[in-house]
């Protein structure tokens, strides 16, 4: 009778209240996660709320990577208190979300993600197993149960400085091992995108893969063909902005989740050694990541996608365009295949096409050409983009250094430069201009009997 009625206050799906796993509180003298090495943001965030009498938690991948001594790129709270509790005690915030509503609270420049402790019940499943709203709240031992894997499923709490942990996912951290919370057949089912996060924490965190989390899901990838493609894209993108992005896509296709369901991946991706301007790219995207600088999404999906261009444009070459003109068509037969794929937002799509057209210009060294073409908006890129060419040898490392030469060169350096390219033979022959016919009626000179234009 108690069990029921505490089911019942609590909206405990049946069976929930029946197993209570007692957790495990991690003091700081075992883990040595100190409250100062969050985020102002995310120190506020917790204090407030445990101040209004909540409780407050900083979850997930953050807490993770402290454990494993890595600076978290964001930080997550979960909270007892409703959206709306949240959204009244903090003034600049905002509830978002359908299937499962959370709150920003924007502290300065940065933005905290605020959760209500999920509850035991799915308010709805489509046929497949798939959740499609999930707005029950519960308590934190459910929050622990319905997050995807043990190493995630840790709770900081700023107030004592303890680590609460219901899944031994301190033990599975210190393992490196990734394990699924759950049936990890049944979890995949209920978010197959639960399988490409699982690929990329393994590539990202040099983990392994527990066996009865990885078995399921080659069988279970056709999935994702079922998603949204802009929620694969979404998901493409932080694999590619892991800092690890080529283990990150070789590990996607070792685990079945690119043929039938990114079969693009299988072509960009060539047997080991195949794919070297694909390396060398991801390699200086991993590089800026890692020292925390810039990266152009268009660049990177540029680079993802490039050698598909290249096949292109040498077919349409070979079978009798000029190479412009052979370049754009390739452009849009690459761009009619991805379509299928992910639904690349027209910010990002703009940018790579650019970066793509102006590689046919590099080879024109002659007149005001060079010097029209350094105004270009997207030179810097298109240039940097041709250099990684050249490092894989696609191209003659000449012409990065005639460039390069040509960018830092006063107006005397540059004409010489362009002489230098007329006289080696480096530079194309230029194209004998048609002359255009003259439109309107002809009429003849009397003086000198030509035609000229009327």
């Amino acid at each position: 009778m108690i069990r029921k009625l505490i089911r019942k206050v609590l909206e405990l799906p049946s069976g929930m209240g029946k197993r209570r796993s007692k957790p495990r509180v991690i003091p700081l003298s075992q883990h040595g996660v100190r409250r100062d090495q969050l985020s102002n943001a995310a120190l506020k965030v917790t204090s407030r709320l445990q101040e209004a009498g909540f409780s407050a938690f900083v979850v997930g991948g953050a807490v993770r990577d402290l454990l494993l001594d890595v600076s978290p790129k964001d930080f997550d709270v979960a909270t007892n208190a409703t959206p709306e509790q949240v959204h009244h005690l903090f003034r600049r915030s905002r509830i978002i979300g359908r299937r499962f509503r959370i709150v920003h609270v924007m502290v300065g420049p940065e933005t905290i993600e605020v959760t209500t402790f999920r509850g035991g019940g799915i308010d709805d499943q489509n046929e497949s197993g798939r959740i499609m709203a999930d707005n029950t709240f519960g308590s934190q031992e459910e929050d622990a149960h319905r997050r995807d894997f043990t190493v995630n499923a840790l709770f900081f709490d700023p107030s004592d400085e303890s680590i609460i942990d219901y899944h031994h996912g301190v033990k599975d951290l210190k393992a490196k091992r990734l394990v699924m919370i759950g049936q990890p057949a049944r979890r995949y089912q209920e978010d197959p995108v639960r399988m490409l996060r699982a690929v990329r924490l393994a590539a990202k965190l040099g983990f392994e893969i527990d066996d009865d989390t990885r078995k399921p899901i080659r069988a279970h990838a056709h999935l994702l063909r079922k998603e949204p493609p802009a929620r694969l894209f979404d998901e493409m993108l932080k694999l590619l902005m892991s800092g690890h992005a080529y283990a990150c896509l070789k590990k996607l296709r070792d685990e079945g989740l690119s043929r039938g369901v990114f079969p693009l991946l299988d072509a960009v991706m060539g047997e080991d050694g195949d794919d070297l301007f694909l390396q060398l790219g991801l390699q200086s995207t991993d590089a800026r990541i890692r020292a925390d600088k810039p990266v152009s999404v268009g660049f990177l999906l540029a680079t993802l996608l490039w050698q598909q261009v290249k096949q292109h444009w040498e077919q349409h070459i070979a079978a009798g365009e000029k190479p412009l003109p052979a370049l754009q068509l390739a452009i849009s037969d690459v761009e009619n295949e991805q379509d299928n794929d992910f639904a690349i937002p027209r910010r990002f799509s703009v940018t790579m096409r650019e970066i793509w057209t102006l590689q046919a210009r590099f080879d024109s060294r002659s007149g005001a050409r060079p010097y029209r073409f350094l105004e270009q908006p997207r030179f810097r890129a298109a240039f940097d983009f041709m250099a990684l060419r050249a490092e894989a040898g696609e191209l003659p490392l000449s012409l990065v250094e005639w460039w390069e030469a040509f960018q830092r060169g006063d107006q005397a350096e540059r004409e010489e430069l362009i002489n230098d390219a007329k006289n080696s033979g480096e530079e194309e022959p230029a194209k004998k201009r048609r002359r255009r016919r003259p439109s309107g009626r002809r009429r003849t000179d009397q003086a000198g009997g030509g035609g000229e234009a009327a």
